[in-house]
């Protein structure tokens, strides 16, 4: 690992502080050096306040040493003018000549054109330092402006003998099976507060009456995905309690049961659904989602090839009869046990 491997490496740890704060912006850290020591470091924190760079300046107790030093940034320095001035023009009237860049920003506004202003203003520029790392942080990022969809986590729990969830009895209570413990429940609420939404079908909404929310950690409700056809959901389910904006994808949209936080959108159930579902993601600006749906609904992406990472939980107990899992084919990434739990990531590649 070469010097400046350390300091991107270092920028990517600061980034991932923002994690699940900053959409629709990514992830971003940035630390400035001077004579092979970090004087300045920060990262993006919420969508709207200062970019990492700027933290990253800001932090500078001597200002006089900026233009001798050298800043290091995970994504392309923006050149736009949003809710925040461009970072590229910050680091040029900063006096900085020498920028270390991960990798380029994927975004239309940007795109080479942040690399472009420095290099015109005499600054030196080296692009595509753990590119591959810089990538995967921001992976939901680039999913959406590449791929113009969300980046999809398909996520389930299963029993021991591969049963997603005993079979349904007749007036049995709505409320959830669990098959994990809770540690493992309380790793899936840390998700949620790293995406962006999450989506469930009718069957699993309709028999577990779930908030979907992040009741267990601390962070920002996801937005809720609900797929409900026929719209079999009971008006008293959770899902209408207009806590947080919650998407209905239904054949017949009812107008009159939106509200504040309550959207109805069309979708045709009859053809391509996983493509229907990231083409309203996308129309609503959503970058990620986890879904948390029954076995047809993951399996239905799962058969489509739409899906990026599959998050797969296995408990101890078993049913012997019940749903089965859904069937999967992927690179097995990651593989671990959660205090009698295991835990299994595979990647769509």
């Amino acid at each position: 690992m070469t010097v400046h491997d350390n300091y991107i490496k270092r920028c990517i740890q600061l980034a991932e502080n923002g994690l699940g704060r900053t959409y629709p912006n990514p992830v971003v850290g940035s630390v400035i050096v001077y004579n092979d020591r970090i004087i300045g470091e920060g990262w993006h924190h919420k969508a709207g306040e200062a970019h990492a760079e700027v933290n990253a300046v800001a932090s500078v107790k001597e200002k006089s040493l900026l233009s001798k030093s050298t800043i290091y940034v995970s994504l392309e320095p923006c050149s736009h003018y949003g809710k925040t001035p461009p970072c590229s023009n910050l680091i040029i009237d900063s006096g900085i000549k020498k920028v270390v860049i991960g990798t380029v920003d994927p975004f239309s506004e940007v795109a080479g054109k942040g690399i472009k202003k420095l290099l015109d203003a005499g600054c030196e520029v080296r692009v595509g330092v753990m590119e591959k790392e810089c990538r995967e942080l921001n992976r939901r990022f680039f999913t959406f402006h590449t791929k113009q969809r969300p980046y999809i986590i398909l996520k389930w729990a299963q029993t021991a003998d591969a049963f997603l969830a005993p079979l349904p009895q007749k007036d049995a209570e709505r409320k959830p099976v669990w098959i994990t413990n809770k540690y493992s429940q309380q790793l899936v609420h840390k998700w949620r507060a790293e995406e962006q939404s999450i989506m469930v079908g009718t069957n699993t909404a309709v028999a577990d009456n779930p908030r979907l929310n992040t009741r267990l950690w601390k962070g920002k409700d996801p937005v809720r995905i609900v797929l409900d056809r026929k719209q079999r959901i009971p008006a008293d389910s959770h899902l209408f309690d207009n806590s947080v904006k919650t998407i209905f994808l239904t054949e017949n949209p009812s107008p009159e049961r939106a509200a504040e936080n309550v959207i109805f959108e069309q979708a045709d159930f009859s053809r391509n659904l996983p493509q229907q579902v990231c083409e309203v993601l996308y129309r609503h600006e959503i970058q990620s989602v986890i879904i948390e749906g029954g076995r047809q609904t993951l399996q239905t992406f799962l058969d489509a090839g739409i899906w990026d990472e599959a998050r797969v939980f296995e408990g101890s107990i078993r049913f012997t009869e019940g749903i089965k899992a859904p069937e999967i084919t992927g690179e097995l990434s990651y593989d671990s046990e959660i205090t009698g739990d295991r835990l299994k990531i595979y990647r769509n590649d």
